[in-house]
C-alpha cells in the first residue's frame, strides 16, 4: 500500500495536480492538509473518476481543512479537535485491516518565536503539547499511521541552514523539543528517516518567496510520516517527490511525501 501526504493549499485550485500525482505515483491513499475547502465544495467526483471511492473530508471556507482519500474501504471514521477550537486539523479513519490512519495539520504559528508576544506561536506550541499527552494516553499496542504537515522541521539536516534557522519559526529549540515529545510519547518511528539517514538533506517545502526555489534549495522537511513501531518492518520504501513543486506556475509551496507500506 502506497500512502501519500500532501498539504495542497487549496484542493480545487490544484485538483490537476493531485490527478498527475495519482496518474504517475499511483498512491492507494492521500492524505490532505490546507484543503480550503467546505464539505460540499470538494471535488468528490475528480477524485472517484480516479478509483478514490472512499473519502473523509473535514472542510471550513478558506482555511485549513483535511481529507482522507482512499482507494480501499475506510471504517470508523471520525476527527479531533485541538486547543478548543474546530478548526479542521485532524481527521482519521480505519483500514480493512484495523491500522488507524490520522492524518493531521499544525499550525504553523506565524513569523515571531515568542509565545508572549505572538498568540499564533503560543497556539502552536499547546497544540503540540496537547498532541503529546493525547497519543501517550493512546498507546493501547494497536497498529497506527500519522502522516500530515507538522510544521516543524525536526533535524539539523531537515533545514537548508541549521544555524541561520536557530531562531525562525518550524526550527526553533521549542519547537523541535516539543515534536520530539510528541513523537516519544506513543512511540513514533520517523518512516522517511528510517529510509534516509539524519546526515543527509531532506526538504518537502520550499518557500514562495524564492524567485528560483530550485536554485537556491533553502528547503525544510515540515511534513512526515510516522508509524507504530510494529509496522517498522514493513516500510518498503519513501518517496519526497520534489519535482512536484515545479509541476505548476502555482504549485503548492509542499511536495507530497510517500511510503509504502506492505
Amino acid at each position: 500500500m502506497r500512502i501519500a501526504t500532501w498539504n495542497i493549499n487549496s484542493v480545487r485550485l490544484r485538483i490537476g495536480l493531485i490527478e498527475r500525482l495519482i496518474d504517475e505515483e499511483k498512491p492507494d491513499i492521500i492524505c490532505l492538509q490546507e484543503t480550503k475547502a467546505i464539505d460540499d465544495a470538494f471535488p468528490r467526483a475528480a477524485f472517484a473518476a480516479k478509483g478514490f471511492a472512499h473519502l473523509h473530508i473535514l472542510g471550513m471556507k478558506s482555511y485549513n481543512g483535511v481529507a482522507i482519500a482512499s482507494r480501499v474501504p475506510l471504517h470508523d471514521v471520525g476527527h479531533r479537535d485541538w486547543q478548543g477550537r474546530e478548526d479542521c486539523r485532524h481527521v482519521f479513519a480505519s483500514l480493512p485491516d484495523e491500522t488507524e490512519l490520522h492524518c493531521v495539520y499544525v499550525p504553523a504559528g506565524g513569523d515571531v518565536p515568542d509565545p508572549a508576544a505572538n498568540p499564533k506561536f503560543a497556539h502552536k506550541l499547546g497544540f503540540l503539547d496537547e498532541c503529546a499527552a493525547w497519543w501517550k494516553s493512546r498507546a493501547d499496542g494497536k497498529s497506527k499511521i500519522l502522516v500530515g504537515d507538522f510544521n516543524v522541521a525536526p533535524l539539523e539536516n531537515d533545514v537548508w541552514s541549521h544555524k541561520q534557522m536557530l531562531d525562525i519559526v518550524s526550527h526553533t529549540p521549542i519547537e523541535v523539543e516539543k515534536l520530539t515529545a510528541w513523537q516519544k510519547s506513543h512511540p513514533w518511528v520517523d518512516a522517511v528517516r528510517h529510509f534516509v539517514p539524519p546526515q543527509e538533506k531532506l526538504y518537502s517545502w520550499w518557500s514562495y518567496r524564492a524567485q528560483d526555489w530550485n536554485a537556491s534549495d533553502r528547503g525544510r522537511r515540515l511534513d512526515h510520516i510516522w508509524v507504530t513501531p510494529d509496522l517498522t518492518p514493513a516500510l518498503k520504501g519513501y518517496r519526497i517527490l520534489r519535482e512536484a513543486r515545479g509541476w505548476d506556475p502555482k504549485p503548492s509551496d509542499h511536495v507530497p511525501v510517500m511510503v509504502d507500506v506492505g
